[in-house]
C-alpha cells in the first residue's frame, strides 16, 4: 500500500447571503437563487460593473473633499458593486447608494448620474469624517445608519447590517490601499 499526499490550496470563491424570515443569514459560495445578495467578491477579481471612467471622477471627489480615493472605492464597491443603477430595498440609489434626503441635502440632483452621485456621496462622507473626528469606522457607520444613531449609541450601533457594513468597506479598503494595512 503506497502513500499518497495531497496538497491542499485554499480556494477563494464570491461568498452570497439572504436573511430568511426568522432573520437568520444564511451563505453560500453559489448563487442558487434571486434571494442571495452578493456579500463578498473573491479578493482581486474586479467587479463586473466596474468601469474606469469613474476612476477620474473618483480622484477629483476625493481631492474636492479630502476624502481618501481608496475609501471612496471601497465604499462604491460594498454600497452598489459599481452598479450606477442600483436601487436598495430602502431606497438608496446609485453607486454610493444615497438616500433620497441625503441625495437633495449634497445637491444631487440624478443619483443615477455617476459623476453627481459619486461627488455627492464623497461630500457627504467628508463631512462624515470630519464630524467624527476622521474615526472611519464611525463616518462609515454613520453613512449607513445615520449619524445621530452613532452618537447616541457612542460608537458603531449594535445594528446588524450596519456592522457588517462597516467590516465589509475596511476589508475593501484594505485591499484597493495596500498601505492602509
Amino acid at each position: 500500500m503506497g502513500l499518497s499526499l495531497l496538497a491542499w490550496t485554499p480556494t477563494l470563491a464570491d461568498i452570497y447571503r439572504y436573511m430568511d424570515k426568522n432573520g437568520v443569514w444564511h451563505f453560500t459560495n453559489i448563487k442558487t437563487n434571486s434571494r442571495y445578495k452578493l456579500f463578498l467578491r473573491e479578493p482581486g477579481k474586479r467587479p463586473p460593473g466596474y468601469v474606469r471612467e469613474y476612476e477620474g471622477i473618483i480622484n477629483k471627489a476625493s481631492r474636492r473633499f479630502g476624502v481618501d480615493r481608496h475609501l471612496v472605492k471601497a465604499v462604491i464597491r460594498a454600497e452598489s458593486d459599481f452598479n450606477h443603477r442600483a436601487v436598495s430595498h430602502r431606497g438608496a440609489r446609485g453607486l454610493m447608494q444615497l438616500m433620497p434626503s441625503t441625495a437633495a441635502a449634497m445637491d444631487v440632483q440624478d443619483p443615477f448620474n455617476p459623476e453627481e452621485n459619486i461627488l455627492g456621496g464623497t461630500r457627504y462622507l467628508g463631512l462624515l469624517l470630519k464630524r467624527f473626528k476622521n474615526d472611519m469606522a464611525l463616518a462609515l457607520a454613520a453613512y449607513n445608519a445615520g449619524p445621530d444613531k452613532v452618537e447616541f449609541y457612542k460608537g458603531v450601533p449594535p445594528i446588524p447590517e450596519t456592522r457588517t457594513f462597516v467590516k465589509k468597506v475596511l476589508y475593501y479598503y484594505g485591499l484597493h490601499n495596500t498601505s492602509a494595512k
